[in-house]
């Protein structure tokens, strides 16, 4: 039996996603901007697959802008944003995804100047502090929905007010790629112009993401060529993914209350059976966050032999971002709330979908139960 607890990463696409990625790579294989029948059946189904994620954060579909996934999706967003804008000054927050950290350090590499807003222990947003680092060539704010490592929710709303606020012109995005399908979301009510989609964290296909651009934000495209998509992403599209993106979103909306209150009482469930069952943990994740993300830390262990050893029961689960998680440096986002360099050693993130069960949580806990002590052992000799 295989344990899949490593959802953050990836997903398994939907049944249905992946019949329908076949079916249009098979039929329906025109080219969107060709004339002719297969042309306009492509560009049909183009269509309707961003009236699809549109629904999914209650936007306008001619707002939304397919790309190749959440790391493109942010990188047109932070490039395109400071090429249409005269200001040089970016406000960010230091747990952010690499795909938004890395483009900031490019961007201060050209001149830019880059603030990090301070965040609590809880890896939530100062809003105080953020308030006082917003300058009048501010143009732009970059802050993720639900951090990847931890899950916090971030209070995009009241950030996106006060910048508004204060710099009426200045530009606000966010990453919400681990947010989609897990927490809901309203560009309305949140007020921001840009929001970054991804569709394999929603069970959908890997190298597809979305990029929603609110009327009128300022922002050029950084991708030229044939003029497609409305000249922010030129190349022919990638009409498959973009059909597996619209139904993954479609079902992913669907109930999805019901879907966020099942994943965060299977959260609960892990996390104090851990808690009871182990000492010398330490949970990471705060209360009251996103759904399907815990993140613990198992003292007087190292992460890459716990996730090994579960590896070999057939449980599968993530020492931090996959992104990052070949790199040595201990994760900066559990640095940053204040977790002991020995605690962060040991941490592992299981992320939890629609698919999880409480079977899987139960086998789970039995396992660490066994594996943890053993490996305290190991390490103490």
């Amino acid at each position: 039996m295989e344990i899949y607890f490593d959802n953050s990463a990836t997903t398994r696409p939907y049944d249905e996603v992946a019949s329908a990625v076949f079916d249009t790579m098979s039929n329906n294989y025109g080219n969107p901007s060709s004339l002719h029948k297969l042309g306009i059946e492509a560009e049909r189904a183009v269509k309707t697959a961003k009236e699809r994620v549109a629904a999914g954060i209650k936007a306008n579909p001619s707002e939304i802008l397919f790309t190749s996934g959440g790391t493109e999706s942010d990188n047109i967003a932070l490039f395109g944003t400071a090429s249409a804008n005269r200001g040089r000054h970016i406000i960010s927050t230091p747990l952010e995804h690499p795909a938004i950290i890395n483009t900031l350090g490019e961007l201060r590499e050209r001149g830019y100047k880059i603030d990090y807003t301070p965040v609590d222990s809880n890896g939530k947003v100062i809003l105080k502090d953020f308030e006082r680092l917003i300058r009048p060539d501010t143009f732009l704010v970059t802050a993720m929905i639900v951090n990847n490592e931890i899950g916090t929710i971030e209070p995009i709303a009241e950030m996106a007010k006060i910048l508004k606020s204060v710099n009426p012109r200045a530009v606000f995005h966010t990453d919400a790629v681990q947010g989609f399908g897990k927490v809901p979301i309203n560009v309305d009510a949140l007020g921001v112009d840009l929001v970054s989609l991804s569709a394999h964290k929603v069970h959908g296909p890997k190298g597809m993401g979305a990029l929603y651009i609110r009327r009128g934000t300022k922002i050029k495209p950084i991708i030229y060529g044939g003029g497609q998509q409305q000249g922010m992403r030129s190349g022919t599209e990638n009409v498959p993914g973009m059909v597996g993106f619209g139904i993954a979103a479609k079902i992913a909306a669907t109930d999805l209350g019901k879907k966020i209150e099942r994943m965060s009482a299977l959260k609960e469930r892990l996390k104090n059976g851990i808690l009871n069952s182990i000492d010398n943990v330490r949970i990471n994740t705060p209360d009251n966050n996103a759904p399907h993300i815990l993140n613990v830390s198992f003292g007087g262990t190292k992460a890459e032999v716990v996730l090994h050893s579960l590896e070999m029961q057939d449980i599968f689960v993530s020492s931090g971002s996959a992104c990052s998680s070949h790199k040595k440096e201990p994760s900066y986002v559990l640095t940053e709330i204040g977790v002991p360099r020995k605690m962060i050693d040991g941490s592992i993130r299981f992320s939890l979908s629609e698919f999880s069960t409480e079977e899987d949580v139960d086998i789970t806990i039995e396992a660490l139960k066994k594996i943890i002590p053993r490996l305290r052992k190991l390490n103490l000799k």
